[in-house]
């Protein structure tokens, strides 16, 4: 049995999130059956995906090719209600400059094998791991040259894609278009709100 995603530590300021309507609550907050812990950054250069929670790994890594990692007890999810209404976490992009480096680091640590490969454009490939709800989507590319991976961003799913992006507004959020999921939309929070880190929204 492999992992689950449990938690993402996120270093940002809190008010950018609740601004968008995430319900943040002593620093807490919940998207799908996932805790995100907010931690002020030290410098605007320390913002973005600090590490995150695993429970149920094959092993005790906290280390998987770069990627911080923490192990937890399962815990209850509170009954919390967000006005971006997430019904459910999508996935998380992880960068890296090799593929089978990393996806072999994430399957060795977590049991949790890849499931397929997808070219994406020149010298692009992406390969998933399932994480419990969240899908790791691994993405190769020339630009990264890092010689291990990182956290890049989140997608998740909500209910009303269409409606939220007229209530946030065009200065808040792109216009929905499909995603490469075929009969998905997606849209994209502006990098102006401060979030810290990519955060996209779509269809369930």
């Amino acid at each position: 049995m492999s992992a689950r995603v449990a938690e993402f530590v996120v270093r940002s300021a809190i008010e950018p999130w609740q601004r968008i309507g995430l319900h943040v609550v002593d620093g807490v907050a919940y998207a799908g059956s996932v805790r995100l812990r907010f931690e002020p950054p030290a410098t605007d250069a320390d913002a973005g995906l600090a590490s995150w929670g695993l429970v149920g790994s094959a092993t005790p890594a906290t280390d998987i090719d770069g990627l911080v990692t923490s192990h937890l007890q399962p815990f209850e999810l509170p009954a919390t209600a967000n006005a971006l209404d997430i019904v459910g976490f999508d996935h998380v992009v992880v960068n890296t400059s090799s593929l089978d480096r990393t996806c072999g680091a994430i399957e060795a640590a977590t049991g949790a094998p890849l499931k397929r490969i997808r070219d994406a454009g020149p010298g692009i490939r992406q390969g998933f791991h399932r994480l419990g709800e969240v899908i790791v989507e691994v993405v190769e590319s020339p630009r990264v040259q890092a010689p291990t991976a990182s956290f890049w961003g989140f997608v998740w799913n909500v209910a009303d894609l269409h409606e939220m992006c007229e209530r946030l507004g065009p200065d808040v959020v792109s216009l929905p278009k499909a995603a490469v999921q075929p009969g998905r939309f997606i849209a994209t929070v502006r990098a102006s709100v401060g979030l810290g880190l990519p955060l996209a929204l779509m269809t369930p």
